[in-house]
């Protein structure tokens, strides 16, 4: 179940696309540091749009690509003037104005983007937008290429549309609902999710652990598959990240907040369950594997009974016994997903990495370093 990053021609049916963050024990036992996740290629471009050229449009097509996003090296308007990007029907479209230097626009699905000059358009020097790098999202034959890397899937991938479990298990769809799937610097995956009721969002330090990378991720609320086992997917509401306000490598967290988090409050949050969680706890996990609608990894048959569970309450991870292993089912793109406990249904772990167990950072030792901040 790996679908294409598109809203509007995303196969939420059985697609196996491989591609797991993955790490490798070292000598201690302590585990290497997870692989990004890649959902496209960065091409280096440059292309302008000014104010004395009789052009004031230019359209940038990759043939086959499932996204389109603009790097901005410079946006200079002048008061009244402004830019959108869109789709190639005009659809998709956002508004930039005024002065931008080193940031990314929001991705377009898709292709083609469309930028376009609005405005009186003075012809005057010195105005205008320069775009210095264009990422594009894999074909679907690219994706396949994919598939030879490692994966987390452990045994059959059990995992299924979060969808699937609106009405048998509405409480785990509902949850699924505050996970996001993240797009950081045009071209790399993760998953993320609000804690709390709070602008409060938590993924992991190997998807990113700055302010400056924040401002240039996509968060995106509500991709999700719009019927079980079918192929269109709900219109994902896309926000950028803001500011990180705690990160720490061997616990492997980054707390950090939204703009325009108004747009996204809706979709709920979770909340944490601040303990070591027993040995065959039963676990699901909320999450977008290789970056496709979010998924529910319930089941697993390599656990007795057929649910996932913990292993190893205890595992070791970036530290010693740091971790809580697991079976459910994971891909690259999982990395910042919520481990939410059956019992309770809060989070007690967030999960880094794959292998076979894989494995999430124990909550009962995040929450402490953050709890003054929620």
């Amino acid at each position: 179940m790996r679908r294409s990053a598109g809203w509007v021609i995303a196969a939420c049916a059985l697609l196996a696309l491989g591609g797991a963050a993955t790490a490798t024990p070292t000598t201690t036992g302590v585990r290497a540091a997870a692989i990004a996740e890649k959902a496209g290629t960065t091409d280096p471009v440059h292309r302008t749009l000014d104010y004395v050229s009789a052009r004031h449009s230019l359209t940038l097509s990759y043939p086959g690509a499932s996204y389109v996003k603009v790097h901005f090296s410079r946006l200079s308007l002048m008061p009244g003037d402004w830019l959108t990007v869109a789709d190639v029907d005009g659809g998709q479209a956002r508004t930039y104005r005024f002065g931008l230097s080193d940031q990314w626009a929001m991705s377009v699905d898709g292709d083609t983007a469309v930028l376009t000059l609005h405005g009186k358009l003075a012809s005057l020097t010195g105005y205008g937008v320069t775009i210095d790098k264009v990422a594009h999202g894999f074909t679907s034959t690219e994706r396949a290429a994919h598939r030879h890397r490692t994966e987390s899937v452990c045994g059959n991938d059990d995992s299924v549309d979060a969808v699937c479990y609106k009405s048998s298990d509405p409480v785990a769809y509902s949850n699924s609902k505050a996970v996001a799937r993240l797009l950081i610097n045009g071209d790399e995956l993760c998953s993320a999710w609000r804690v709390g009721p709070n602008n409060r969002m938590l993924t992991n330090h190997h998807c990113f652990a700055g302010t400056a990378d924040a401002r240039n991720t996509e968060v995106w609320f509500n991709y999700e598959c719009a019927v079980c086992g079918g192929w269109a997917t709900l219109r994902p509401v896309k926000v950028h990240g803001d500011a990180v306000l705690a990160t720490d490598a061997t616990l492997d967290f980054t707390l950090f907040t939204l703009q325009d988090f108004a747009s996204v409050q809706s979709f709920g949050y979770l909340s944490m369950d601040v303990r070591d969680p027993a040995a065959g706890e039963q676990l699901y996990i909320a999450e977008h594997p290789g970056g496709d609608p979010t998924v529910l990894a319930i089941t697993s048959d390599r656990d007795r009974g057929g649910n996932c569970r913990v292993g190893d309450p205890a595992a070791d991870g970036y530290g010693a016994g740091t971790d809580v292993s697991y079976a459910c089912d994971t891909a690259g793109g999982s990395s910042g997903s919520p481990v939410i406990s059956r019992v309770s249904n809060k989070v007690v772990a967030l999960h880094h990495f794959g292998g076979c167990p894989n494995a999430g950072v124990r909550i009962d030792l995040i929450y402490p370093r953050i709890a003054s901040l929620l």
